[in-house]
């Protein structure tokens, strides 16, 4: 058997998987920051009740093309801000 081994200067590059979340924009007042609420469902460990939760995140629109009640779709990235670790998907 042959012994393959990769040299230890070369860079493995790796695909990172970004987390993907869609929502409502609920705030339009930041210039290119919007701030959407993403609704999801989860379930009480004991009883198995179904119950809805609400979180807010600062999305960063670079074209302030969204307005209030528009549905959007973003991904995880740097941060560009202090609370600002999101941009939209055009």
């Amino acid at each position: 058997m042959e012994n393959q081994k990769q040299p230890k200067n070369q860079a493995v590059k790796r695909e990172v998987i970004k987390r993907k979340f869609s929502g409502v924009v609920v705030g339009d007042k930041m210039n290119k920051t919007r701030v959407v609420t993403v609704e999801s469902v989860k379930i009480y460990p004991k009883y198995e009740k179904r119950y809805k939760t609400n979180r807010k995140y600062k999305v960063h629109d670079e074209k302030n093309q969204y307005k209030v009640g528009d549905k959007v779709q973003f991904v995880e990235c740097r941060p560009l801000s202090k609370d600002k670790r999101w941009r939209m998907v055009y």
